[in-house]
């Protein structure tokens, strides 16, 4: 790791401790030569992980892209960062644990609408009526239904 300062190649782990995320490595470090100290974070990061789009394209998995379309999804709702990460962690972790190289876009909208259900009603809504392309109110309308019947069955249940 380079200084932030001197740019000197390396650098000493003087600490290392859980973020407070607990999803991420925080590092204090010091240069070996200037003795400058600074923090890095290590977080998880999915490798070769390739998902085949609905019409056979294949593209390379993209945080970035999950990120975006998650924000646009949660838009103008409070929503806090560090529920956001572990929103995207979690995404991730289930992504990871499917154990292939090569997963359906189909597979991947399902695991991020699972996770939206559990995070914000609104939030899924909005992803389920872009992903799903819903076609006309009707079946928007559907969808609100069964999101409606759902949230009434738990209160039922409590």
């Amino acid at each position: 790791m380079k200084c932030p300062v001197c740019l000197y190649q390396d650098t000493k782990v003087v600490d290392s401790r859980v973020a407070s995320d607990g999803l991420s490595i925080r590092r204090r470090r010091e240069c070996l030569k200037c003795g400058f100290r600074f923090s890095t974070y290590e977080e998880i990061e999915i490798l070769d992980l390739t998902i085949v789009k609905r019409d056979g394209r294949k593209e390379v998995y993209s945080r970035e892209k999950l990120i975006r379309g998650l924000k646009k999804s949660l838009e103008k709702l409070a929503i806090t960062d560090d529920r956001f990460k572990k929103l995207i962690n979690a995404i991730e972790r289930d992504l990871q644990v499917i154990r292939k190289n090569e997963v359906t876009s189909n597979q991947v909208g399902q695991i991020i609408m699972k996770h939206l259900k559990k995070t914000n009603h609104v939030a899924f809504i909005r992803f389920a009526s872009v992903y799903q392309q819903f076609k006309d109110v009707q079946t928007f309308q559907r969808e609100l239904n069964k999101l409606l019947k759902n949230k009434r069955g738990k209160k039922k249940s409590k």
